[in-house]
């Protein structure tokens, strides 16, 4: 029996390693170790939002004849299908109904390579382009049964592309310092970048730093000693450079950064019990048990927006910036501009 699960903890192990959540024990040691070569000297924590997804085939979106309904479709991909019925005629017998769709470009025909009309009026775009969004409108004609006169119905749809966010995790990390103008101070920052990068680069995550500082600090009741101040990001890798790092929907972006930042805790916890265990003096670098700080940031690429009043059945989506608004630089929001007259304005012109 002890065999058996010696066996299964050892397997387990195995598999927790492959995944990436258990630390590699030759980075801690190799770390640790070059804190002691250094020579001795004179959460905030954002809800993560759930990927909003419409592409799926079996999406099927109806009209009103009240209002234009808004439809959303992720960028470069399918977009489900919008039907020209009303709910209440989708539950109903139509006899020779007949569809035509008109889009901000006309009239929009079946064998268009961009957008399909099915032969029951249902309307499908393929790889949905900034330009595409807009209104689109559909005309049906039928009888309600043989013996009644035609009836016309005119169905009006907001069409918008979207894009995920572009988050990430910030960190922010002190270490004790050898003087400020030590080398030794910038080879200990090299290294720690390149761990950290190898540490999420099986998830398809990069690591940036964004700031390094140093200072001399005043303790409470004590001296001055000097300290690294690290500030670094973690993100996935921008799937806009190319093909997409992961291809099973399993391994969604948000998925991935959550990986990498337990990976990332776990590792400067580490480095405490590293150095918890040792008989020696404290090395010259090391990390200051509690000065982890993390943060959530959230923004939408230029020429889009989050707008939850607008768009609330996509609140988390970064929706194209409708006309009379625009968004420069990665902020969240899309602002006014009253000139700007096309979707996906990054200027205000």
């Amino acid at each position: 029996m002890e065999a058996s699960a010696s066996g299964r903890a050892w397997r387990t192990w195995r598999r927790a390693r492959a995944s990436g959540f258990l630390l590699s024990r030759a980075a801690i040691l190799l770390f640790s170790a070059f804190l002691v070569r250094a020579p001795p000297s004179v959460e905030y924590l954002v809800r993560f939002p759930r990927t909003f997804r419409l592409t799926q085939e079996s999406v099927k979106i109806v009209g009103s004849s009240n209002f234009p309904v808004k439809v959303y479709v992720m960028l470069h991909q399918k977009s489900p299908h919008v039907l020209c019925v009303t709910q209440r005629l989708r539950n109903s017998e139509l006899i020779d109904p007949s569809f035509q769709w008109h889009g901000p470009k006309g009239k929009i025909v079946s064998e268009n390579s961009t957008a399909q009309v099915t032969s029951t009026g249902s309307l499908i775009f393929q790889n949905f382009e900034e330009a595409m969004s807009g209104v689109y409108t559909c005309f049906l004609e039928y009888k309600p049964t043989v013996e009644e006169i035609v009836k016309n119905l005119q169905l009006k749809y907001l069409v918008y592309a979207y894009r995920e966010p572009h988050y990430y995790y910030q960190f922010t990390a002190r270490y004790h310092a050898a003087p400020c103008n030590s080398i030794y101070n910038i080879s200990f920052e090299k290294k720690l970048l390149q761990i950290l990068s190898k540490l999420v680069l099986g998830l398809s995550c990069e690591i940036s730093l964004l700031k390094s500082e140093c200072h001399r600090v005043k303790m409470q009741r004590a001296g001055l000693q000097n300290e690294l101040f690290f500030t670094f990001s973690v993100s996935s890798l921008d799937t806009e450079k190319g093909p997409k790092p992961c291809t099973d929907h399993n391994c969604e972006s948000s998925k991935r950064l959550s990986k990498a930042k337990n990976l990332i805790e776990r590792f400067f916890n580490q480095q405490v019990e590293v150095l918890g265990r040792r008989s020696d003096p404290l090395p010259e670098i090391y990390y200051i048990e509690g000065t982890l700080q993390m943060v959530w940031i959230n923004r939408c690429f230029p020429g889009y927006g989050m707008n939850t009043l607008k768009h609330p059945n996509c609140p988390e989506c970064c929706v194209i910036c409708s006309p009379g608004s625009y968004n420069p630089r990665d902020g969240i929001h899309c602002l006014q501009c009253n000139s700007s007259l096309v979707y996906g304005a990054k200027a205000c012109v």
